[in-house]
C-alpha cells in the first residue's frame, strides 16, 4: 500500500514510524489524555515502542493510521486512525488521540477533516462515524466541528477499565461532506 501524506493549513498527517515513541509516550503514558480511550496508560517508553511497532506492522495490509506532525516543525503531537474500515459497506469510523499539551488549539478537528475529505474522497466511504464516552466533550467538540451529527447515545454500550460507559455516535454521510 502507497501509504497517503495528507496536509493541512497547520499539520502533515503521515505513516507513524517507531521514531515517535518519545513524543507519544509523552501524552500515552498521562492519565488525562488515557482516561476516555480503550487503553490503559502506558507504564514505560517500552510499551510505547511495542505499540507503535504494532501499528507500523500492520501497515502491511490496509492500515489508515496517521501520525498527526506541526507542519512548520514535524513534531508529533498525537495520532488519528480508521479505527473500523469496511469496504464492502463503504462506512468507516475514526478515532484519535493528541498530546494534552495541544488541547483546545483546533489541531485534531483539523486533522479529522482531512481524514473525512480522504474517506469520501479517496476511499469510496458512504459514512463516516466517530463515538465518545459520553463525558468525552473534546472529542465530542471535534465531531460537531467537522459537521457531524448526532445519532444518539447508547446506554452502557463500552466495558472498559472496570466500568461501563455510555457512548455518543457521531455521523455524517457523503452528501453531507463538502468534498470540494
Amino acid at each position: 500500500m502507497n501509504f497517503p501524506v495528507l496536509e493541512t493549513e497547520r499539520l502533515i498527517l503521515r505513516q507513524l514510524k517507531i521514531e515517535d515513541a518519545q513524543a507519544m509516550y509523552i501524552y500515552a503514558s498521562n492519565d488525562d489524555v488515557t482516561k476516555y480511550v480503550l487503553w490503559d496508560s502506558h507504564t514505560s517508553s517500552e510499551q510505547t515502542k511495542q505499540f507503535l511497532q504494532f501499528m507500523i506492522d500492520k501497515y502491511e495490509q490496509e492500515n489508515y493510521a496517521w501520525a498527526v506532525t506541526l507542519k512548520d516543525s514535524d513534531e508529533f503531537i498525537g495520532t488519528i486512525d480508521y479505527v473500523m474500515f469496511n469496504k464492502e459497506e463503504r462506512i468507516g469510523e475514526i478515532g484519535y488521540a493528541v498530546s494534552h499539551l495541544y488541547w483546545g488549539k483546533g489541531y485534531m478537528s483539523e486533522a479529522a477533516q482531512a481524514i473525512v475529505h480522504y474517506g469520501f474522497a479517496k476511499l469510496n466511504l458512504e459514512r463516516i462515524q466517530a463515538r465518545c464516552f459520553a463525558e468525552n466533550i473534546g472529542s465530542e467538540r471535534v465531531m460537531q466541528k467537522i459537521g457531524m451529527v448526532y445519532e444518539g447515545t447508547m446506554r452502557k454500550a463500552k466495558f472498559s477499565k472496570g466500568t461501563y460507559y455510555d457512548l455518543k455516535m457521531y455521523s455524517i454521510l457523503r452528501e453531507e461532506a463538502n468534498l470540494s
